[in-house]
């Protein structure tokens, strides 16, 4: 047992380390690099830049704890059969499939598909191939955490309003405590960044917490 306190809000959760898991949602290429899949739909990818670093220092603790950690990726398979008719058919001028600048946008196997060189993961660490936008969607997210006794989830990524937020609301159902770290993620919308967090501690925490990079590495740290 490895119990610890992570300031937050609406108030401070108690939580083991060894059943805590950081679970870092779509960090991929093509929502953060230029010319990929978010900035060809006209956002600005320095807003969900901004993260990279914060999330980095948290994933060296995490590492370094021994913590499990999870990268997911938004994507589908190449020939789109797990691609419902009412997403394919979203993104304006740009949309799922099409060649873009990094591959096929957001096809399982392409460049842009894959996780920012400054977050790939290591060996053994899961990475969650998802086709929704929750990460607990159509995925072995869940039997993974069990099998390893997680109760707690540390979730960054992008974005705000949308991946996280979702696999969020998800996982408080499925009963895990989910604090979320508001350097750690990131919209390309600030007012919905804003938002989706007040959304997330509202009510007394109604879907879970919201910490930042420094106080979780102080928590995994001690």
């Amino acid at each position: 047992m490895s119990s610890t306190t992570i300031a937050a809000e609406p108030f401070d959760l108690d939580l083991d380390v060894s059943t805590t898991a950081l679970i870092i949602i779509d960090m991929q290429r093509d929502f953060l690099q230029p010319h990929g899949f978010g900035e060809l739909l006209g956002n600005d990818v320095s807003l969900l830049r901004s993260a990279i670093e914060p999330t980095r220092t948290v994933l060296d603790a995490a590492r370094a704890a021994d913590m499990l950690v999870v990268h997911t990726r938004e994507g589908h398979r190449p020939d789109l059969s797990d691609c419902p008719p009412a997403k394919l058919n979203r993104g304006g001028k740009t949309f799922i499939g099409t060649e873009g600048p990094m591959g096929r946008i957001l096809v399982r196997g392409e460049e842009g598909h894959d996780i920012i060189p400054e977050l790939y993961p290591i060996e053994g660490e899961p990475v969650i191939d998802k086709p929704g936008k929750g990460a607990f969607f159509e995925t072995d997210l869940h039997i993974i955490l069990q099998n390893r006794g997680i109760k707690t989830l540390i979730v960054c990524g992008v974005t705000t309003e949308v991946c996280v937020q979702s696999t969020v609301r998800e996982g408080n159902d499925r009963g895990y405590e989910c604090v979320v770290l508001e350097d750690c993620v990131g919209s390309y919308f600030p007012e919905f960044q804003a938002a989706g967090l007040e959304m997330i501690k509202a009510q007394g925490g109604i879907l879970g917490w919201v910490s930042s990079s420094q106080q979780a590495i102080e928590a995994i740290a001690s």
